[in-house]
């Protein structure tokens, strides 16, 4: 069966997922508030609509890219939102990384258009959405997940994992960033104690690859560290750094809310949670301590 996709959240994340759909042969409708992507889309072969309402009226199958809990439900609810749009039968992908609740939140108002939602909660980062490698962390009904094979098939050429009933890829997401997080700190104090004691980052890379003990993650984020101060003090590092921030601290204060739901301390990662604006090397300046 061909199925028309359509996208909303064309940011560092959403652009390079849904750029990979116009070009696998689907009719594709794309919506962001920022005109750049929009149009690097269509260029690609997408349409633009004016509202998610219009990506909803020309899709089956939506897939949401953006930020926060918050930005889910401005852009699925209302007289403009996708929710008004989209026919019965169609499934809202919901790739961000949320609280379970709010994927609950939105299938419960689908259902009522007999529309399916999933929380497909993408993990890998923008360059490997770009190369198709993104792994998805999936929760929602097998039908759901049957219809959007060819949409999946498109962006990602890795397994699929489907943890469970709505709710359970946002879980996983957000267990998933608990262990990512943890392990930048470890290598932002290992990589701190290595350079106070005069050693190098090299030799550290080199002994903790050897072990075992240092991750490819670890690797990538200690690469940042090694950069020279001018440039990571830049006003476009910095930027660039505080939005990332800014996105850490929301997933962990998510994790530490559904901790708090199943009644299990997560001490590391409360201690985590107030150290992202240093493992991320903001400086004074973008946000005083």
């Amino acid at each position: 069966m061909t199925i028309r996709t359509g996208f909303i959240g064309l940011g560092n994340q959403g652009k390079p997922i849904a750029a990979h759909l116009a070009p696998a042969g689907f009719e594709m409708t794309v919506y962001d508030i920022a005109e750049e992507p929009v149009a690097e889309l269509v260029a690609g072969g997408a349409k633009a609509a004016a509202s998610p309402r219009e990506v909803g009226q020309n899709a089956d199958v939506v897939g949401i890219c953006v930020p926060e809990d918050k930005h889910v439900r401005a852009v699925v609810f209302g007289d403009d939102g996708l929710l008004a749009g989209l026919s019965e039968g169609s499934v809202i992908l919901i790739h961000s990384t949320i609280l379970p609740s709010t994927a609950e939140e939105v299938s419960e108002a689908a259902a009522a258009k007999n529309i399916e939602v999933m929380d497909a909660c993408v993990t890998g980062g923008a360059a490997r959405a770009e190369t198709k490698e993104l792994t998805l962390l999936i929760g929602g009904p097998e039908s759901a997940l049957e219809k959007c094979q060819p949409y999946f098939k498109a962006i990602t050429d890795v397994d699929l994992i489907h943890a469970g009933p709505l709710g359970c890829g946002a879980k996983l997401k957000l267990c998933i960033n608990l262990i990512t997080y943890i392990q930048w700190a470890a290598a932002f104090e290992a990589a701190t104690l290595a350079k106070s004691a005069g050693l190098s980052l090299d030799v550290l890379q080199q002994a903790g690859q050897s072990n075992g003990q240092i991750t490819p993650m670890m690797i990538a984020y200690m690469g940042s560290q090694s950069m020279p101060d001018e440039a990571r003090n830049s006003e476009a590092f910095q930027s660039y750094m505080l939005s990332n921030t800014r996105i850490a601290e929301k997933d962990l204060a998510w994790a530490l809310q559904l901790g708090r739901e199943g009644e299990v301390s997560l001490p590391v990662g409360g201690l985590v949670s107030q150290l992202m604006s240093k493992l991320y090397g903001l400086n004074e300046k973008t946000r005083p301590q």
